[in-house]
């Protein structure tokens, strides 16, 4: 037998189920599927847009028609 038998890989499943959850991989596993369905449409759209490789991206003022410039200041309690 090799170093890595099936039962080594059962064990190893069963400690996982048993440290994350049933319900906490589930859901880890949705949201891995949700961003590669948003990165796979990402690609067609930019495929579809021509600007796919080598293509220039515009820029947020192209985009937007406004620019809008802030500043973030650090709230402290009185």
């Amino acid at each position: 037998m090799g170093t890595w038998s099936i039962w080594h890989w059962i064990v190893v499943l069963i400690i996982v189920m048993l440290v994350f959850g049933t319900k906490k991989l589930r859901n880890i596993g949705a949201d891995l599927g949700s961003a590669v369905r948003g990165f796979k449409e990402g690609i067609k759209e930019s495929a579809a847009d021509g600007s796919g490789e080598g293509g220039q991206q515009p820029s947020t003022k192209e985009l937007n028609g406004r620019t809008i410039d802030a500043e973030v200041k650090d709230k402290q309690k009185a």
